[in-house]
């Protein structure tokens, strides 16, 4: 009887240490990401529709495993390179406190989840997750060695999740909204790369292989480019239609946001976890959330 118990205390903590390894390489800090997907119940006023808000949760619980699963992935192939980073030797796989093939089977664990969870919201939610899916696998193999491509990936990412949250609760998303996402992921990427090349000048070789074919004389204008094509297309989008020219105060917190992003880029040479940023600086955290407040409110009262 005591045997048993013994057996069971073991297995019941072994568990636990697993958890708390596979939980941090899961980057649930990274899950900030897929808040976009609850965009389409703020756009289309469906802010008061409980059900909506249920499935807009069931979609974004889903994006989050198949994150999680991707982040997995890349982190099993990545796990020699990430040895070598000040920061990232620290994640469970580079630091063989997890195994690749316990990482790789939680992976597709999770994957699986994420789909069977999906299949509930419809076939368009299941089709731009699958998509979303497939496009991580793709830059993790292969579009992660490609300048610009890379980050354009990536910029892809954010556009599926935006379309995949309007779709969990049956709205219609303007393109405008999904060009703004697009552009607004490019400046997020190109900055990552920026921030990245400028560590990476203390480090041999550098942690990204596409780093030697990145430099600041390209990704600065190319930043700030990008970051006024970004303000342009949301200027435009508040300009689209009647009903959305209301939502024309926002426009200085996009802005404010943005700008105040930019600094910190160029000034402190932030960027390398844009989620670290919006989490930490209360410039930008309190620009989206008076953002957010008041888009609400608007798309509501409107």
């Amino acid at each position: 009887m005591s045997a048993a118990v013994s057996e069971a205390t073991q297995a019941a903590r072994t568990r636990r240490q697993s958890l708390h390894v596979v939980l941090p390489a899961l980057r649930p800090r990274q899950w900030t990401k897929n808040l976009l997907l609850f965009a389409g119940l703020l756009f289309a006023a469906k802010l008061g529709d409980g059900v909506r808000w249920l499935e807009a949760g069931a979609a974004f619980a889903a994006f989050c495993a198949a994150s999680g699963a991707s982040y997995l992935a890349n982190d099993v192939r990545d796990a020699a390179r990430d040895r070598l980073h000040p920061t990232k030797r620290r994640r469970p796989v580079a630091a063989r406190t997890l195994s690749p093939a316990l990482a790789l089977n939680v992976a597709a664990l999770l994957a699986f989840a994420a789909l069977a969870l999906g299949a509930t919201l419809g076939a368009r939610f299941e089709l731009l997750l699958s998509a979303f899916l497939i496009l991580q696998a793709v830059y993790t193999l292969k579009l992660k060695k490609l300048p610009v491509v890379d980050v354009a990936a990536i910029g892809g990412c954010f556009v599926l999740r935006a379309a995949a949250g309007a779709a969990a609760v049956r709205v219609h998303i303007s393109p405008w909204l999904l060009l703004c996402t697009a552009l607004l992921a490019l400046v997020l990427g190109f900055a990552k790369r920026r921030a990245e090349l400028v560590h990476a000048t203390v480090a041999d070789p550098p942690p990204r292989a596409v780093l030697r074919r990145y430099s600041r004389k390209l990704l600065d204008p190319l930043i700030t480019s990008v970051a006024i094509a970004t303000m342009v297309a949301y200027i435009a989008y508040t300009l689209a239609a009647p009903e959305q020219r209301e939502l024309a105060p926002t426009v200085a917190f996009v802005a404010f946001g943005l700008a105040r992003y930019l600094w910190l880029v160029h000034h402190d040479d932030l960027g390398e976890e844009p989620e670290r940023i919006l989490l930490a600086d209360g410039g930008v955290r309190g620009a989206v959330l008076l953002w957010a407040v008041t888009a609400g409110l608007i798309l509501t009262v409107a």
